[in-house]
């Protein structure tokens, strides 16, 4: 595990109380924790689980994709 010393402003450090408390937290730890692990589900790239990209490689294999312009053609959407 990694220590790190952060400088939060007055008004950072009131939001991570807010979480803290929200959430029932033991401490800021926790929180910067808890909203470190939301920004990571929300704004960084997710990586694909081993089993989707087996399912998708298998359906390319068998053709059980439609290409977007047969897509848009079939339902007129252009």
């Amino acid at each position: 595990m990694v220590k790190s010393l952060i400088n939060l402003t007055e008004h950072e450090s009131r939001i991570v109380n807010i979480v803290k408390a929200k959430y029932g937290l033991k401490d800021k730890n926790q929180a910067l924790s808890l909203i470190l692990k939301r920004y990571e589900e929300c704004e960084l790239e997710p990586q694909l689980k081993p089993e989707f990209v087996s399912e998708i490689e298998e359906a390319r294999k068998h053709g059980k994709f439609v290409k977007v312009k047969d897509f848009s053609e079939e339902f007129d959407l252009k």
